[in-house]
């Protein structure tokens, strides 16, 4: 059966029909990102004191830790009696945002919501990472992702070629390490950890979440690595299995169906429909094929509580509980992504500023056509 997802940018949505419509400004699930502190790799572990979070985990302290870094691993959470509704009462104040496949190589349209960013489907964009070259911190997360996925990561990131960055098995790698790059970029400005150190919220948009779990300290940089790794793998089979493709809107469906909605697109008053160059049809059912990989990768997987609440994709809410965390991301690629109202919720409680980490825009220029009043700043790599 052939599949495609299709970009709709429209101020309205479409029928339900025989096509899924995804409830996001643009499709892709959210990512909680969160403030996490491990050790240098110069240092051997040291223990981690936590603080309440009112009736769980906000912060850490450490003890005697110089530096802070996103590639070691550190228990933040114990297994035992794990209630999944502890960051239930969350009030946001700063947030980390990681961005997903689909956002690079936007273009600015001013005929459409005024002057603002509109990714036009690019999964990828040459040159991400260059700033990261710099960083000892961030060159270390480089250095480690060549090791696992057995190829020079960062040349690709820099130099491309964009054909190879828009192949789903190597973007989602991409663009999970260049995000957690972009972590140590900011560190090492001025006021950075300071920024760093207040975040107490985080999301991300579909691939973003795993970035969010691996910087709020749910697993170690490289389990994440692995998990985005095998997943760019799984959903490009299941993609190439269903001839399918992914927009604003974001409409999935057959081929036949999302035809029909491109034809039909101006009465429904959207202004322009845009076929995603990403491998397919994602968060639907066409990705059914990728769940059961993901679901025994995730079972091998050691995931903890995260230390701040990581909002997820599925259901815009926070979890607590390693066991539905790994059961949310397995369900993750099939189920369409609550971005709008994980945004919506975070500016209702209160948010005062989220920070982008990552290649790309497109997550600014989301939240600021939701709020045109909401303070965002970019951070990138």
């Amino acid at each position: 059966m052939h599949a495609l997802l299709l970009g709709v940018l429209a101020r309205s949505q479409f029928p339900a029909d025989s096509i899924s419509t995804m409830s996001s400004s643009l499709v892709v699930p959210s990512i909680s990102v969160q403030k996490i502190a491990f050790d240098s790799p110069e240092t051997s572990r040291r223990s981690l004191s936590f603080a309440g979070f009112k009736h769980g985990i906000r912060r850490c302290n450490l003890s005697n830790l110089e530096k802070s870094r996103v590639f070691m691993s550190v228990s933040v959470g114990s297994r035992a009696s794990v209630d999944d509704a502890l960051f239930s009462d969350y009030k946001p104040n700063f947030a980390f945002l990681f961005p997903g496949q689909v956002i690079l190589k936007c273009q600015f349209l001013d005929d459409i919501y005024g002057s603002v960013a509109i990714c036009l489907g690019c999964s990828s964009c040459v040159g991400m990472g260059q700033e990261a070259r710099n960083v000892p911190a961030a060159a270390t997360l480089y250095k480690k992702a060549n090791e696992i996925l057995g190829f020079d990561l960062s040349d690709a990131c820099i130099n491309g070629p964009k054909e190879k960055l828009d192949s789903t098995v190597l973007s989602q790698p991409a663009i999970y390490v260049t995000s957690l790059a972009a972590v140590e970029v900011l560190r090492t400005r001025e006021g950075g950890q300071q920024i760093i150190d207040s975040v107490d919220v985080t999301c991300g948009l579909s691939l973003g979440e795993y970035t969010a779990l691996a910087f709020a300290g749910a697993f170690r940089f490289e389990d994440g690595l692995k998990l985005v790794k095998l997943r760019g793998e799984a959903m490009q089979d299941a993609a190439d299995a269903a001839k399918s493709a992914m927009g604003n809107y974001a409409v999935s469906g057959g081929v036949k169906g999302v035809e029909t909605v491109e034809a039909k697109a101006k009465s429904f008053k959207a202004r322009m429909t845009v076929r995603l160059a990403v491998a397919g049809a994602f968060h639907t059912r066409f990705m059914e094929p990728a769940v059961s990989r993901l679901e025994a990768a995730l079972a091998a997987t050691e995931i903890r509580i995260p230390r701040i609440p990581v909002i997820s994709n599925v259901d815009a809410q926070p979890h607590a509980d390693p066991d539905t965390i790994k059961k949310i991301l397995a369900r993750q690629v099939t189920t369409p992504v609550q971005w709008e109202t994980t945004v919506k919720t975070l500016l209702e409680k209160g948010l005062k500023k989220s920070y982008e980490l990552g290649p790309g825009k497109v997550i600014d220029g989301i939240v600021k056509r939701m709020d045109k009043k909401a303070e965002m700043e970019n951070i990138g790599a």
